[in-house]
């Protein structure tokens, strides 16, 4: 037997039309609280004429949320150790607003757990405290990122990542994309000071650009570089508007204003500066494809 709760899922997910559903409410199936399945399959072959009852789905195997693996021996952080197992990367630490003991601290929980560890928005001062504490941890400055690599990791697969950056101003956030992707195992082609002033720059770095899986792009003033490559691609666009720029850029507004109007398709558009989601999101896609393209 069923209730009418378990009737109304049903027909939400496809697996029970209206008409079937109708004939089981009107005879009676839901005035059990108890449902069976094997009662189900029964009822729909029997109520639907000419059809055949679908074969009854394996129940998923899901850990409950209970179950996640969380490490919060720390009391300042819950460190969400299960993360790799649900996104393919682990939970990133923000460094900003932490200080070196906790991020080196994080760090020590981390590691035994994953292959790869990244921290952003991390200072010269907090990261050689961090680098003293994580044997085998690497400072980026101009990213300011702190990343550390089980030894013996390799890249994942084939192909690679364009990171895009219009000006020479713009490289922190266009590094912080780049550590950010070449963090979860990919291949990154840095194709730096390529912004539309001198837009023959950019047009002589074009095969390179088309052969990437996904493009960061990181831009300030107007933002206009965005647009222009996302027309002259065939992949995926990320834009990453920068706090570069005089008085009537508004801190990266104008360039976020400009790449979330772009008319070029396939662009999507991250928060001012954040060149880590840039170089995440890029990352997944990369992945992904590879995925697709497996045997």
């Amino acid at each position: 037997m069923m209730n009418s709760l378990h009737i109304l899922k049903l027909v939400r997910s496809g697996d029970l039309d209206i008409d079937e559903a109708q004939r089981l409410l009107e005879e009676g199936f839901s005035g059990s609280a108890v449902y069976n399945a094997a009662e189900m399959d029964k009822a729909c072959a029997e109520t639907a004429p000419g059809k055949q009852a679908p074969a009854a789905k394996p129940p998923v195997q899901a850990a409950s949320l209970e179950a996640q693996e969380v490490d919060d021996s720390l009391g300042y952080a819950a460190i969400d150790l299960s993360r790799p197992s649900r996104t393919g990367f682990p939970e990133v630490i923000y460094g900003e607003g932490k200080t070196a003991v906790q991020i080196a601290e994080i760090f020590a929980r981390m590691t035994p757990h994953t292959a790869r560890v990244l921290a952003t928005r991390v200072d010269a001062d907090k990261a050689a405290y961090v680098l003293e504490q994580v044997s085998g941890a690497e400072y980026h400055p101009e990213a300011r990122a702190v990343t550390w690599t089980r030894p013996g990791t390799q890249p994942e697969g084939g192909g690679y990542i364009a990171v895009l950056a219009a000006g020479t101003s713009d490289l922190p956030v266009a590094e912080e994309a780049a550590i950010t992707a070449e963090s979860m195992g990919c291949r990154v082609e840095r194709i730096y000071d390529v912004g539309v002033a001198g837009i023959h720059r950019l047009f002589r770095r074009l095969p390179e650009i088309r052969g990437a899986s996904a493009i960061v792009v990181a831009a300030g003033m107007e933002g206009a570089l965005a647009s222009v490559v996302g027309g002259l691609v065939s992949v995926p666009v990320i834009a990453v508007p920068t706090s570069i720029g005089y008085g009537a850029s508004f801190h990266g507004m104008a360039a976020l204003l400009s790449m979330l109007n772009a008319c070029a398709p396939g662009i999507s558009v991250v928060n001012i500066d954040n060149g880590f989601g840039a170089g995440y999101n890029a990352a997944l896609i990369h992945h992904n494809q590879l995925k697709r393209d497996e045997p």
